[in-house]
């Protein structure tokens, strides 16, 4: 992954990850709130040495002290000084216990030594630290000494005596939530990219391409009112979704040019994708462009192309394929648009065989020689075989592909089944593409080629030109 895929799993994402960062503040707010105050208070010794006559004797002195003080540093934890500390102070920690709170160090290249001592209550801290200063002194002072009669060469002060510190040293809100943000930060992007690597749903062109080796000949953006208007070329010429499909138009006429397929099966891998929609739409731009044009509803099962077009029709394509009527007397013209529509006509219980029949492949042949372009409005290729069918005795198949709809493994199946009958598929349309978020794609463009908004919906634009008709 490259920086611009961690840009858009962020952008598509990102609620997933304020979510996780949110937890992980709180958490760290909820461990600040429970954790028990720590409190430390510090004293500072001073290891010296009995003097010398000259400069040499002064020396020898000071390396002595600097060597000596890293051992005593390890000496203040030890039994031999904290054991009268818990006697006299009434402690009910033993030396062990006592010794993990308290911590010694010694600057470098110094004889001094800094005493932290960790308690949860301020006061008896600096009483733990005042005690031990003093027992270590006087602890030093025994083990120096050679024999009872003899005086210690060492000696050791308190330079700095313990006072009650006034604030606790843990927790620190400041760091605990930095640290929670931090972290939150982390995690929540390991749980975008966890989950857009298990995403196999189809949100845009891109997922498209990662999903299949397919040409993609068209892309069609999401309309929110498109179930209100589903005949965009008509209802809106000049918008961005009817120049979308007049560039699937002009994409068609050089898909597979060696052969120039006439017959055309438009499909999808489930329901709901907008195949209906785009076949009616393209079938439109193409009688536009002078193409004669007939327009098949091959969806013996829940046929709604007659329903989108506003058009009517008990008597159809089954009546042809089983003889009860002729082809050219149930062709019906849509509007003056130069289109011939052959409804499905009664819903037969056998849709499969009836369109893989030799009548239908007749009826198609026959279609051919009178028009252009045939377009066929089939069913939806995984829940049942008729597309497939459709797909051998036809010139080739365009699959729709509807964002938000379908996943890479339904779109590769649906793709597989039909090459598996050997079936010409000539591309696919990407259709309900986002206009906005993370997959949003940059199809809108004016007459005038500049970009305009997502945003600015049919509506707006038919007001503008009403407005706009009226100053005339």
């Amino acid at each position: 992954m490259d920086l611009h895929d961690y840009y858009r799993v962020v952008r598509k994402r990102w609620r997933a990850i304020a979510a996780v960062t949110l937890l992980m503040v709180a958490l760290a707010a909820l461990l600040t709130l429970w954790s028990p105050k720590t409190y430390q208070a510090r004293t500072q010794l001073f290891v010296s040495t009995s003097g010398g006559q000259d400069s040499t004797q002064l020396l020898q002195g000071n390396t002595f002290t600097q060597q000596r003080v890293k051992s005593y540093s390890d000496l203040i934890t030890t039994p031999k000084v904290l054991d009268p500390v818990i006697k006299d102070l009434g402690l009910t920690d033993n030396a062990d216990e006592l010794g993990a709170r308290i911590t010694a160090s010694v600057p470098l290249d110094t004889v001094l030594i800094d005493v932290l001592v960790s308690d949860h209550d301020p006061e008896q801290a600096a009483r733990i630290a005042s005690a031990v200063g003093k027992q270590f002194s006087t602890s030093i002072l025994d083990l120096e000494r050679v024999s009872d009669d003899s005086v210690s060469p060492v000696k050791v002060s308190v330079v700095r005596p313990p006072s009650v510190p006034e604030g606790p040293i843990s927790p620190n809100p400041v760091r605990n939530i930095g640290l929670g943000i931090v972290l939150g930060l982390l995690v929540g992007l390991g749980v975008a990219l966890l989950r857009d690597t298990f995403d196999t749903s189809i949100k845009s062109e891109r997922d498209v391409k990662e999903a299949v080796d397919a040409t993609i000949i068209g892309g069609i953006t999401y309309d929110p009112e498109g179930p209100k208007n589903p005949l965009i070329v008509q209802s809106d010429p000049h918008g961005p979704r009817a120049e979308a499909f007049r560039a699937l138009r002009t994409n068609l006429q050089f898909v597979d040019a060696a052969n120039h397929p006439r017959s055309i099966v438009f499909t999808s891998s489930l329901p709901s994708e907008g195949k209906t929609t785009t076949t009616a739409n393209l079938a439109i731009s193409m009688a536009a462009a002078g193409a004669r044009v007939c327009v098949i509803e091959a969806d013996l099962r829940r046929p709604r192309l007659l329903r989108y077009m506003g058009m009517e029709g008990s008597v159809g394509l089954t009546n042809v394929l089983i003889g009860q009527a002729e082809l050219i007397d149930v062709l019906q013209p849509f509007g003056d648009t130069g289109i011939m529509v052959l409804g499905a006509g009664q819903i037969p219980p056998n849709p499969s065989e009836l369109l893989g029949s030799e009548t239908m492949s007749r009826t198609i042949r026959q279609l051919e020689e009178m028009f252009d372009y045939v377009i066929i409005d089939a069913p939806p290729v995984l829940p049942v075989t008729d597309a497939t069918v459709l797909s051998t005795i036809t010139g080739g198949v365009v699959l729709v592909v509807g964002c938000g709809v379908v996943n890479k493994e339904q779109l590769s199946r649906a793709l597989m089944s039909v090459k598996a009958v050997n079936g010409n598929v000539l591309g696919l349309v990407v259709n309900r593409i986002p206009t906005r978020g993370a997959n949003a794609e940059n199809y809108y463009y004016s007459e005038g080629y500049a970009p305009i908004t997502p945003a600015r919906s049919r509506k707006e634009r038919a007001r503008e030109r009403n407005a706009q008709s009226a100053k005339v």
